[in-house]
């Protein structure tokens, strides 16, 4: 559950990045909505794991970006990379039983959001290829 924190730590981050290059319209709007759920989904893990007695991952004061953003088509490149990492943290919390509902509900939410900024998704979202 702390890889899916951290992984909606990072999300939440790069959201604000995705959000300050696109322009006005309802792709904003999109990435706006996206950063308040990705916001509430940590909250949520936050506290489940501060429930349990754990110590929830703290976020990062910064992340590096996997390629420079710098305008709208990168924004929106950087929306489909951070929903296509989401997948795959999701696609491992599965494993848990207690947590599996919330994970699948989850792994599925960004597996749509990745479609929706066009990435190119595998057949199973969040399992690695087999080559």
């Amino acid at each position: 559950m702390q890889a899916a924190l951290a992984a909606e730590h990072a999300a939440v981050y790069g959201y604000g990045v995705v959000g300050a290059f696109l322009p006005a319209g309802p792709q904003r709007e999109d990435a706006r909505s996206t950063y308040a759920a990705h916001q509430a989904r940590r909250d949520g893990w936050q506290r489940v794991l501060a429930a349990g007695g754990a110590s929830p991952t703290a976020a990062a004061p910064g992340y590096r970006l996997p390629f420079q953003v710098q305008d709208g088509p990168t924004a929106t490149r950087l929306a489909a990379y951070l929903e296509t990492q989401l997948t795959a943290a999701y696609a491992d919390l599965t494993a848990a039983p207690a947590l599996r509902a919330q994970a699948a509900a989850a792994l599925r939410e960004s597996a749509l959001r990745a479609a929706h900024w066009g990435a190119d998704l595998p057949a199973l979202p969040g399992l690695a290829d087999a080559d």
